[in-house]
């Protein structure tokens, strides 16, 4: 059956786009060599990398040789935060969180925990923001690095990194943030921002799977960790192991493309946001999760009482019917098989029921606003349809 599909899942993951491809598949197909070999052949891919690690540096506006390559943002939170534990104990063993990270954060800090460090993690205030003043009384004279997600993936609420920062630097304390979500969509300047460390993974902007990367400041404060995977001193000696030049290679070109079109990126999406979640807050006991004002400008988390967000992303994924399917979450993709709420919707102070209740739209630059239509429409029907399954009788 030839069905329809309207992917609203972005935050989960990104659709490719074929301009990345294009500048891939000369690596996969003719051009497979190791960028370590010294032929002809491994220059050329040792060139390609160049090119790339200039390309997401470009985007961020870092240095060449502050670009480490990983599998991905989690790798690149584990080598972070780990590398900052083992390099700097001496200083302290005393490491600030929030509530509202993503598992790769919360549980590498849990994981540094049994091995004697003190995490604090930060409460959020029910619109997801962080009081300042709370970063301030929980900093420590043995405090050794500050890590806050610039974009939750959940409900897109941005914190303000940039003051974080200066009050951690403050405290003589390193600044790290989780961009994952945000790279790519905002502009971001890691020098200006007083970042120390940064994360970032090319699924999230149209770029391949399995690849990412990691911000490590060398400017003025220069930061060292040590390595993650030894055999070979590859990336810096951080990261031994064979490049994946296909990926990195469409990472860089991701990022090359973001930069070029980020501006008319948020004009369109944001319009298809703004006018889905309009739409879909005039149904009734509907509300929107998160700051309205601070945060990305592709995700909308709304709360429909009564419905169980299960069986509605079930609904619109159904194959027996003649409705389109639609891709939409209820909470981190990398966490979708639990039966827990939303950590985030709860530290956000929603109650369980009404955190099985919400569901997250995450629109990206291939959405279109015939698909916007026919969302609001069959959501619609869905919500309808549930409710009288559980009205009395």
């Amino acid at each position: 059956m030839n069905k329809q599909v309207i992917y609203l899942d972005n935050n989960a993951t990104t659709q490719i786009d074929e301009r990345v491809l294009d500048a891939m598949m000369p690596f996969l197909k003719d051009n497979f060599a190791n960028a370590n070999s010294t032929h002809l052949f491994g220059v050329e891919s040792h060139e390609a990398v160049k090119k790339a690690r200039r390309q997401v540096a470009d985007l961020i506006s870092a240095e060449t040789n502050e670009m480490v390559f990983t599998s991905g943002a989690t790798e690149a939170i584990n080598l972070a935060i780990k590398g900052v534990a083992e390099n700097y104990e001496k200083k302290g063993k005393h490491i600030i969180t929030v509530s509202t990270e993503h598992y790769a954060v919360l549980d590498t800090c849990k994981y540094l925990e049994t091995k004697g460090f003190e995490v604090t993690y930060l409460p959020v205030a029910n619109d997801g923001l962080i009081n300042i003043e709370d970063v301030k009384l929980a900093l420590r004279h043995d405090t050794i690095l500050v890590t806050v997600m610039y974009a939750n993936n959940e409900t897109g609420v941005l914190q303000n990194i940039q003051e974080i920062a200066e009050i951690a630097h403050a405290a003589d304390a390193y600044f790290m943030t989780d961009a994952t979500q945000a790279v790519g969509k905002i502009p971001i300047d890691v020098d200006n921002m007083g970042i120390d460390l940064m994360c970032m993974s090319g699924h999230k902007l149209y770029g391949p799977k399995g690849i990412g990367a990691l911000y490590i400041r060398q400017r003025n404060n220069r930061i060292k960790l040590p390595a993650l995977i030894h055999g070979g001193g590859h990336e810096r000696g951080l990261r031994s192991g064979t490049l994946n030049v296909p990926g990195i290679v469409g990472l860089g070109a991701a990022c090359a493309i973001a930069k070029k079109e980020m501006r008319q990126n948020e004009q369109h999406i944001k319009a298809l946001r703004d006018y889905l979640e309009n739409e879909l807050l005039q149904i009734e006991d509907t509300s929107l999760n998160g700051n309205k004002k601070h945060r990305l400008y592709n995700t909308t988390n709304i709360l429909f009482k009564d419905v169980d967000s299960d069986a509605m992303i079930m609904g619109l994924s159904n194959m027996e019917n003649d409705l389109p399917l639609i891709a939409v979450s209820n909470g981190s993709a990398c966490t979708s098989a639990s039966i827990e709420p939303s950590h985030v919707l709860t530290a956000m102070g929603l109650n369980e029921i009404d955190s099985f209740s919400s569901i997250r739209f995450s629109i990206g630059k291939f959405s279109r606003i015939e698909q916007i239509y026919i969302t609001i429409e069959v959501v619609k029907k869905c919500i309808y349809e549930l409710r009288e399954m559980i009205l009395p009788i």
